[in-house]
């Protein structure tokens, strides 16, 4: 019997989260495997007698494993980022930690070089728990959701994805050829990449809002790179550290460096106007090290007040003759065709949770530091050293 087209089914996600083959959910249920194969392609709807075989089989409710498509589920989870209230919210989701977290697809974080793709939208309720009171530029009072459990309705009925997608929060642009190079060896995972300065990118994981941190923070008291901090914020909290490489970080010239700067201290002396990044960023602080280094008051420099927040914004400000310097890495100078001063290598690492390392869609992705083809797309960026990828760098307990 074929099924209904209204007719939706959730067995395979649950049926392989569980690591159920479709002969051992069989047996289990008193059914062929055929059935099952019949069942979750759709091809065959099941009997009262049969669903119910299946949902006991399984451990769940029978809803959970069947719904019509104009009533596809909803789920719970909790917001990652503050978003307005009383108006509609495009969202992608990722299980993290044994929850939900939805990540909202509102202004830079719904695009890449395009529009990203929502998997629910948020169920909007009036007087929704978790309200608050802000005010606006204006000064008028807005309301917002905040990071409070909520309903998102799913847009498809596809939780594969879902279950397969691995979050990781960090400001390395090579991140995002990572995850794309990965998702071609194993087409069933996504990476869901969220840009994120160092500390802010830690603080996340530390929430349980990523699976995966992304840092180049330098400790000068002991010579350490991302060990202190990750001991410091995840107090406790037991992770490693997985080296991704080092790159070269240094100050971003126009080309040709028509100022003729060779150091910080030359920012003051020429005249130079920079734009900074963030509190949190790990460029800032090499700036700041590097001002203090060279007895350069921080405040005297123009534009050290100039934010913007990522390593694309820094050399775009530079190309477009916003702004005569600022901290990037080499291979961010090399995409932008602009001059680059170098002062520091640093160390980039990948920072898991332990409670992480054994979900299948981690281990696919981490498995994939040691392709060539991935060692190839960060290779052809320049600016960083990849002989150490993948090595474990530090056990935090």
């Amino acid at each position: 019997m074929k099924q209904d087209s209204g007719l939706r089914n959730n067995l395979k996600s649950i049926r392989t989260r569980l690591g159920m083959s479709q002969q051992d959910l069989a047996n289990i249920a008193g059914v062929t495997r055929q059935t099952i194969s019949g069942v979750e392609s759709g091809q065959y709807a099941p009997s009262v007698a049969i669903t119910l075989r299946l949902a006991k089989a399984l451990g769940c409710q029978v809803e959970e494993l069947f719904w019509l498509e104009q009533d596809l589920p909803e789920i719970e989870a909790f917001l990652a980022k503050t978003v307005p209230a009383g108006q509609k919210v495009r969202v992608s989701l990722a299980r993290i930690g044994g929850q939900w977290r939805a990540y909202p697809l509102m202004g830079k974080d719904a695009f890449r070089q395009d529009m990203i793709p929502a998997d629910g939208e948020i169920v909007a309720v009036d007087g929704f728990p978790g309200i608050s009171k802000l005010s606006n530029p204006k000064g008028e009072a807005i309301s917002q959701v905040g990071t409070e459990k909520l309903q998102v309705r799913l847009l498809d009925d596809n939780m594969d994805i879902l279950y397969n997608t691995v979050v990781i929060a960090g400001c390395a642009p090579v991140i995002s050829l990572w995850a794309r190079a990965t998702e071609r060896w194993h087409p069933q995972l996504r990476v869901q990449y969220n840009f994120a300065n160092s500390m802010a990118a830690l603080h996340s994981l530390c929430k349980g809002e990523v699976h995966i941190a992304g840092m180049h923070l330098y400790h000068p008291e002991t010579g350490e790179h991302n060990i202190p901090f990750v001991r410091d914020v995840l107090a406790g909290k037991e992770a490693v550290l997985i080296t991704l490489g080092v790159w070269e970080e240094g100050l971003l010239v126009q080309a040709g460096n028509p100022m003729g700067i060779k150091t910080v201290s030359d920012l003051l002396e020429l005249g130079a106007t920079i734009v900074n990044r963030e509190l949190g960023a790990g460029s800032r602080m090499l700036l700041e090290r590097k001002l203090q280094q060279e007895q350069v008051p921080s405040q005297e420099v123009k534009g050290f007040d100039q934010i913007v927040t990522s390593h694309q914004d820094v050399a775009f400000a530079v190309a477009s003759g916003i702004a005569d310097a600022g901290i990037s890495t080499a291979s961010v100078a090399t995409a932008f065709g602009l001059g680059f001063i170098p002062l520091h290598q640093s160390r980039y690492d990948l920072v898991i949770l332990n409670e992480h390392l054994e979900e299948a869609p981690v281990q696919q992705l981490l498995g994939t530091l040691g392709h060539r083809l991935v060692h190839s797309q960060l290779e052809v960026v320049g600016g960083y050293d990849t002989s150490k990828i993948g090595e474990v760098v530090a056990t935090i307990n």
